[in-house]
């Protein structure tokens, strides 16, 4: 399994995998956090940043010269000043998935950052579902982005080799897809949007392992 944040790359390059060093650098659920609001909402401040965690300015500052540290975020060049900084995701995107090489800590936080930007996702889509609930929809800005939204489920029976032909293909069109919405920040209409494709193998309910049968029945 590899957990991809990136933005959309030339055809067959693959984001890079986080070494150990950055890996340690973005292993606390705050930078996670930060890091992920970048990314959705474009440049901010440590004190814009402050307001939406509900930290003190003092801590999102800290952590985001945590991030930098890593390059993970960056200075915005020729904006705010020595005392209000501006800071922006840093270009391109990073994988974080198993390697064999990969002790049992290292497993473990993988995990728990994977862990911290899936809870970020999940939170964005029931704030989203909250708001297509509520009745006053159809008179707010959001009706015009209803027949817009989807959240698909497919299930199906596969092999790993047919799964990983499916992502290998998907990933490609989303590429295409993806590219010509580049740089939109400030276009008239934009906002910031989020496209998911999640593809995975799913554990039984016995609890087996993805991978296995359960038991033939005993009919002698």
């Amino acid at each position: 399994m590899s957990e991809t944040h990136e933005e959309p790359t030339g055809r067959g390059r693959r984001p890079d995998r986080l070494s150990a060093t950055r890996l340690r650098g973005l292993s606390h659920p705050l930078r996670v956090r930060i890091l992920d609001l970048l990314q959705v909402h474009g440049a901010l401040t440590a004190s814009g940043l402050a307001e939406l965690v509900g930290e003190s300015s003092g801590s999102t500052s800290y952590h985001l010269r945590q991030l930098a540290k890593h390059q993970f975020v960056q200075e915005v060049e020729g904006r705010g000043t020595a005392r209000e900084r501006w800071w922006e995701a840093a270009p391109g995107g990073f994988s974080i998935g198993p390697e064999q090489e990969d002790d049992v800590g290292t497993r473990t936080t993988k995990s728990l950052v994977n862990a911290e930007f899936e809870r970020s996702r999940q939170e964005k889509i029931w704030r989203l579902l909250d708001m297509m609930g509520d009745s006053a929809i159809d008179d707010s800005a959001l009706a015009r982005w209803k027949d817009a939204v989807t959240l698909t489920t497919s299930n199906l029976f596969a092999t790993p080799d047919q799964l990983a032909r499916l992502v290998e293909a998907v990933s490609a069109a989303l590429e295409e897809q993806l590219a010509p919405l580049k740089d939109q920040e400030g276009v008239p209409g934009a906002v910031p949007v989020q496209i998911h494709f999640n593809a995975f193998p799913v554990v039984g309910a016995s609890g087996a392992r993805a991978g296995t049968s359960a038991p033939d029945d005993d009919r002698g």
